[in-house]
């Protein structure tokens, strides 16, 4: 065989096996045999490194960073670094090695955000769990089952080639009942195998991909059996409350903690630039918080909600052309029409269900926390660089995370800061923040402006297309319609957290800068629509030459059955189309406008996804509906009001998410695409929320709204201008 191998029978090993892989094994206590298959994630590495660089400070490992295990009892046993938080990879990525290994889904466990059981990993973001780790995922199972095949060959006496799995069983292709079973096949061998790149089953075999299957976690979660750091409770817990600025910015002035500390049981912690109270209970932390007095000096920056959009366009950096085509000036001069709006979105907060939580307990000099975090080597990483630790010494343990949206993708703040606690006081402590620590710390969704200039000829042709974009990034820029000439420019990203940009930090929030993208340039070719007099379906469907995009534009408009419906007073239909992680989606909506107040109702959604080959269609429908729920948030309430680095939402109160009433009749379409890969999932649908209600306004009541949120004022005012 080409690969290492070792029999577990005191032979000495051979000298090529990776001695990181013999120290994991190690450390991970396995006994007994099975059969490992290494791999590591390349692309994804690379992609970190050019895309993300500066948010991962640990050490890419070259050996392998995730691997499976055929274990002696015939199980399969995934070990990864991602997490789950609704997204559905518990469930997807089991029927993915189920598929390929030829075993019932019920024998597949998988092993997720544990660092010290699993291999190193980038972090769950970008909807890469399925289309990028599970090819790979894939990969090693069927490097996996040629083993056990190569294996069964000696038992069987026959040639890999007339061998066949099924069922967790090696049998002889032309006497089915002469089998071996794979947990024979691995009893008493340790089998270590690096991975080649074996072909893959064609979609036309499968039996477990591409069927509905309901979510792994689901039960737990309804029946709340489901544990989320919050749930953690460890002997001797303390309760943290920590002393937190009123402003972005504000410095400490004053501080007298004498209040808190004559309190019982109370202790106070004073560590640098963190200070803290402990307690057996949580209310009584917070009252003891209470009692602490300090005074703070507050920044007078002299920018807030509504002066923010000048100010980014006047410290905007140098831009950057991300795609071009043609010469401008040509496609000016061959306009008859031509249309040039400015767009702004506001900052979003991501609003999770489950705000940032976590424990951390210190024994035998070792740090062990349990966070919600969509990145745990990271944040061990940085835990260990704080604690002045090598990373091994700190274990960072993953359950469920109750939403993340990419606000949870940075290294934990609240891990840190539990870690630092529980490591001066000798106790196991928890640190978990309240909504309102939750808002004032978010990552928001960047404030941003886009400008776009475009023309049509007199038959109804995009000529020309001129966008700049401040501040959202380049996601969802590029035109995906045929318009000869074209210029993209990209004038900051969203990760732009530079002194002198935004008053407070902000970076991914679900489909990073496509969903501002997509909200302007649809729009635009909405308003393109009406000057050239045509259908808005038709004008899309004349400009386009994409028969992906094509072919889910006309998905949705089967399904919505678009022109057969007639527009009652106040009604309007909306269409928007866009691409995010290799996922092409379109939508259609009606609204129904209230002149007088400027309210809008959503009536009904309908959206269509082209995202390859559909692993979990029921997964997938699922994901749909919450992108647009969610959706509705940032395209008609969803906006951080501030002043001078203080935020002034910071609950629900004022901050407001969709609620039940605001739901829409939905219904979702997949796209039969089963030649292509699994596309990513998690965030296509979000992306067309914003532009296809702003159309379905402007179709309504002829008003543009030029800015996100549309609440009720913004159309009023909108609506005044007609």
């Amino acid at each position: 065989m080409s690969k290492k191998m070792r029999q577990d029978q005191g032979q000495q090993e051979i000298s090529l096996l990776s001695v990181t892989r013999r120290q994991f094994l190690k450390q991970m206590g396995i006994v007994g045999g099975g059969i490992f298959v290494y791999f590591n994630v390349g692309n994804l590495d690379a992609w970190s490194l050019t895309k993300r660089e500066g948010f991962l400070n640990a050490k890419i490992p070259t050996d392998f960073n995730a691997f499976l295990r055929v274990g002696t009892d015939g199980k399969i046993s995934c070990f990864t670094g991602k997490i789950e938080m609704g997204q559905g990879a518990i469930t997807s990525l089991p029927q993915m090695l189920a598929e390929e290994l030829d075993v019932s889904y019920d024998a597949v466990n998988l092993v997720m955000g544990d660092t010290d059981l699993c291999p190193w990993d980038v972090g769950t973001f970008g909807s890469l769990s399925i289309r990028h780790f599970g090819i790979v995922l894939r990969e090693a199972a069927s490097e996996a089952k040629g083993v056990l095949k190569e294996l069964a060959g000696d038992i069987l006496k026959q040639p890999a080639i007339d061998l066949g799995t099924r069922d967790g069983f090696v049998y002889v292709k032309a006497t089915p009942a002469q089998k071996v079973s794979y947990a024979q096949l691995t009893q008493g061998k340790i089998i270590e195998k690096h991975l080649d790149t074996p072909p893959l089953k064609p979609h036309t075999e499968y039996a477990i991909m591409g069927k509905s299957m309901l979510h792994q976690d689901a039960r737990d979660k309804v029946t709340g059996k489901a544990k989320y750091a919050g749930d953690i409770r460890l002997p001797g817990m303390l309760y943290a409350a920590i002393l937190r600025p009123p402003a972005h910015g504000a410095e400490l002035k004053n501080l007298d903690l004498s209040g808190a500390k004559q309190m019982e049981d109370v202790l106070v912690i004073e560590d640098g630039d963190l200070i803290a109270v402990l307690h057996p209970f949580p209310d009584k932390a917070k009252k003891a918080l209470a009692k602490i007095k300090a005074e703070y000096t507050t920044p007078e920056t002299g920018l807030d909600h509504d002066t923010i959009f000048d100010h980014l366009q006047a410290v905007a950096p140098v831009g950057k052309t991300t795609s071009s085509a043609g010469d401008l000036e040509t496609g000016r001069g061959m306009a008859a029409h031509s249309l040039e709006e400015t767009y702004l979105n506001s900052y979003v907060a991501h609003a999770p269900m489950e705000p940032h939580t976590a424990v951390a307990s210190f024994e035998n000099g070792k740090c062990t926390v349990w966070a919600s975090t969509q990145t745990p080597f990271s944040t061990r990483d940085r835990i260990a660089a704080v604690l002045n630790l090598k990373p091994e010494m700190v274990r960072m343990i993953t359950p469920f995370v109750g939403g993340g949206f990419g606000g949870k993708g940075e290294p934990g703040n609240q891990a840190v800061e539990a870690a630092r606690l529980a490591k001066i006081v000798g106790k196991p402590v928890q640190v978990a923040w309240s909504r309102e620590e939750e808002f004032f710390y978010d990552t928001f969704r960047p404030a941003a402006i886009v400008k776009i200039k475009s023309g049509i000829d007199a038959g109804g042709k995009i000529v020309y297309w001129d966008n700049t974009v401040y501040f959202a990034g380049e996601g969802g820029s590029a035109p995906i319609y045929d318009i000869p000439h074209s210029r993209t420019v990209i004038r900051g990203e969203w990760r732009q957290n530079d002194p002198g940009s935004h008053p407070f930090a902000v970076g991914p929030w679900r489909a990073p800068a496509n969903n501002t993208n997509t909200y302007a340039q649809e729009l635009q070719i909405h308003m393109l629509a009406a000057k050239a007099g045509m259908d808005p379906l038709a004008f899309r469907l004349h400009n386009l030459k994409d028969q992906r995009m094509i072919g889910v534009l006309e998905a949705a408009a089967k399904q919505f059955g678009w022109g057969s419906t007639k527009s009652a007073d106040g009604r309007g239909y909306g269409i928007s189309c866009g691409i995010d992680t290799g996922t092409y989606v379109a939508h259609m909506a009606e609204v129904e406008v209230d002149k007088n107040t400027g309210k809008i109702k959503v009536k009904r959604v309908v959206c269509a996804q082209d995202m390859g080959f559909v692993v979990n269609p029921q997964g997938a429908k699922i994901q749909m509906e919450g992108c647009i729920t969610m959706g509705l948030g940032y395209a008609l309430a969803e906006e951080i009001h501030f002043k001078n680095g203080k935020i002034f939402d910071l609950n629900f109160d004022s901050y407001q998410l969709p609620r039940f009433s605001w739901l829409p009749e939905i219904e979702t379409v997949l796209v039969d695409n089963k030649d292509l890969p699994p596309q990513g999932g998690g965030e296509p649908a979000i992306v067309g929320m914003g532009a296809v209600l702003a159309c379905a306004v402007f179709d309504a009541t002829g008003a543009k709204v030029l800015q996100l949120p549309m609440t009720s004022e913004r159309v009023k005012k909108a609506l005044a201008t007609i």
